[in-house]
């Protein structure tokens, strides 16, 4: 690239970071207390895989990579089917399809992924994501009705009328205030929400999360056991990737937006999406989550117009320290669950919206038979828990849905065959209205 970034003092640049570990924070905890992994084995292959991603594209693009919402349920149902370690593998796998995708578009371009991977079966797909993960929210949410409701609330008064910063952190917001809240019912005897047991016992000594520890004192116990290597797991969670390659295409474009430059050439789809894959690969083997590019810590650089990597690179570093301090993640498991049942009924809820907007923005026109029969089937397929040849869920919704694209013909070759003439939308907000 032509343009260089500019020079940040060190005085400047610890404030920054802090700002996109903030903006990271709520979401990548999230995942693994959902999934029963270590949430501070998600931060730690989130910092590396942050790293790690940096490094394949060449230093080039500022985004940071924290736990990936669409595998929450695939990672759930691998696990109850064929334990932690089959679902890592099954994310590990994930992260080879990511791989090969890379490898694909360096070798035809990018033309590959608008053919293949279509908004009539990518949104679908996302939606299928939130509504699948409903009971989930209600479950969580029922242990105590209130906090959840005064959590939410919480979370939906500053992702709506929050400035700046807070506009873009309202899962930590919304968490702090149910927890402040959970902590005044406790200490006032209405309602038993905490056990600070396992809190008063954790060192403040740095080690390194139980899991990877494992890698080396117990390999047989891990993902590195052949043993416990599940097709059937590979099979629930690793068609996932065909959609989060979609996301990421959409969250590099937004960076390249934002910073005015064309990440796209230059490191090139193929490396920003290779980064994405391998970063996955490592959090399986880790014990981690699969990783994503996070809108959040591009709403940071919407807001300080600061875009070098550095920034983020620093972030990083200081998630890799909380993550090796044990007393941190003992806190992190104090959150009551009814306070992240009050954040994820939003959440979940905002995820299933997504999908809507893909079909709306891109104009798909829901009245052709063959958008409403590809839509409508990925759309039950992935949230009614049926199973086919080892496939259930979003997985199966996905696969399906990729072959009737690929299998119906259009009715037509022209493109407005399937899509509406344009609509006009209001101005989307900017992060720092």
């Amino acid at each position: 690239m032509s343009k260089s970034y500019d020079p940040i003092p060190w005085s400047k640049l610890i404030p920054l970071g802090l700002q996109h570990v903030f903006a990271m924070f709520g979401a990548t905890i999230l995942v693994p207390v959902l999934t029963g992994l270590d949430p501070r084995t998600a931060l730690f292959t989130s910092a590396v895989g942050t790293l790690l991603f940096l490094i394949i594209t060449k230093g080039m693009v500022p985004a940071y990579l924290g736990s990936s919402f669409a595998f929450i349920v695939p990672i759930q149902i691998a696990t109850a089917s064929y334990g932690v370690n089959g679902a890592l593998f099954g994310c590990f796998v994930a992260g080879l399809v990511y791989v090969a995708i890379s490898a694909i578009i360096k070798s035809v371009g990018i033309g590959f992924v608008e053919k293949y991977f279509p908004p009539i079966v990518v949104g679908p797909v996302i939606m299928t994501i939130g509504l699948g993960l409903a009971s989930v929210a209600s479950d969580m949410s029922n242990v105590n009705i209130t906090v959840a409701m005064v959590t939410l609330g919480v979370t939906i008064l500053v992702s709506y009328y929050g400035k700046g910063l807070f506009k873009i952190i309202p899962i930590l917001m919304g968490i702090t205030g149910g927890y402040l809240f959970s902590l005044a019912l406790h200490f006032t005897g209405r309602a038993e929400l905490f056990n600070f047991a396992d809190l008063k016992a954790a060192s403040w000594m740095p080690a390194f999360p139980d899991y990877l520890m494992l890698l080396f004192t117990e390999p047989s116990a891990t993902v590195l056991n052949p043993s416990n290597w599940a097709l059937g797991a590979v099979l629930i969670v690793a068609p996932v990737a065909a959609v989060t390659v979609i996301e990421h295409l959409g969250d590099i474009l937004t960076i390249s937006r934002t910073t005015g430059r064309d990440f796209l050439t230059e490191p090139g789809l193929h490396r920003t999406i290779l980064g994405d894959g391998l970063a996955t690969s490592m959090a399986a083997l880790f014990g981690g989550p699969p990783n994503t590019t996070y809108g959040e810590n591009v709403g940071v650089l919407a807001i300080t117009k600061v875009f070098n990597p550095i920034v983020v690179k620093v972030a990083a570093v200081f998630v890799l320290v909380f993550s090796v301090i044990p007393k941190v993640g003992a806190a992190i498991g104090t959150i009551p669950a009814p306070v992240m049942g009050g954040v994820v009924v939003l959440l979940f809820g905002m995820i299933a919206s997504v999908g809507i907007r893909t079909l709306v923005e891109k104009r798909v026109d829901l009245s052709d038979t063959r958008n409403l029969v590809i839509a409508s089937t990925i759309i039950i397929l992935g949230i009614s828990g049926l199973k086919f040849a080892g496939l259930q869920g979003m997985g199966l919704g996905a696969i399906v849905g990729l072959l009737l694209n690929v299998l119906l013909p259009e009715k037509t070759p022209h493109k407005d065959s399937h899509e509406l003439p344009a609509l006009k939308y209001k101005e989307a907000p900017r992060y720092d209205d």
